[in-house]
């Protein structure tokens, strides 16, 4: 695997990120490989990369899972699936098996982020078989992410989580959805560099890019990963 790091120029990112993806989509059947697919930045990015690559490896419709939490921004769902169908994606939209209505939101945000993200993913992957998820984490946005690898093996159920863009910065997400004119999210013009949860998620103030995340969850995000959050 080359030897990409935070100075490497961004076509040389693009590269590597398209080589990674091939080799994973030789070694795993495609029918069996999904993109996380959140409606933000970072995972629109993973997933232009990868439609281009499925385009040029025979043309198969990009699989991927959105988890749907009940609280999430309007504009985000919005955007995702217009997106999906322009992109002509194979779209499976995750929700949890809560009331919403009743659910006590963000009371306990490990709970909470267990309950609406990680049981009913964990659920979706072990329905469809899936071998491969593909995230859009980095490396530069959270301190619990530094050390992730490209390739992480995962238990409950049995699959492998690929990380293709951990040595891309927040500046070579935007370059790349300029150059390439790829679409985003219109909360992103507003203001908001990272979006979650709407009860979890308000404008920045500051220069961390997840600043405007809920601070609890922050600080547990280790443990949400080994939980199985991605």
């Amino acid at each position: 695997m080359a030897i990409i790091t935070f100075n490497s120029s961004l076509d040389e990112k693009i590269a590597d990120t398209a080589a990674q993806m091939k080799r994973v989509l030789r070694e795993h059947d495609p029918l069996k490989i999904a993109v996380a697919w959140t409606g933000g930045k970072d995972s629109t990015v993973v997933l232009a990369i990868w439609r281009e690559v499925l385009k040029a490896e025979g043309g198969l419709k990009p699989l991927c899972f959105s988890i749907d939490t009940g609280v999430k921004f309007p504009e985000v769902m919005s955007f995702r699936d217009n997106l999906a169908v322009e992109w002509n994606i194979d779209l499976k939209v995750i929700r949890p098996e809560v009331d919403i209505k009743v659910y006590p939101i963000a009371k306990d945000t490990v709970s909470c982020c267990r309950d609406l993200k990680i049981i009913p993913l964990q659920k979706a992957l072990a329905e469809n078989e899936v071998d491969v998820l593909i995230t859009g984490i980095r490396r530069d946005e959270h301190p619990s992410r530094e050390a992730r690898e490209p390739l992480e093996i995962r238990e409950n159920p049995d699959h492998t989580v690929f990380n293709p863009i951990l040595e891309w910065t927040e500046m070579d997400i935007w370059s790349f959805i300029t150059m390439h004119e790829i679409p985003h999210c219109e909360l992103y013009d507003k203001g908001y560099r990272s979006l979650g949860c709407q009860p979890c998620t308000v404008l920045g103030e500051g220069e961390g890019e997840r600043q405007g995340r809920n601070k609890d969850k922050e600080k547990n995000l280790e443990l949400l990963t080994s939980l199985g959050y991605f």
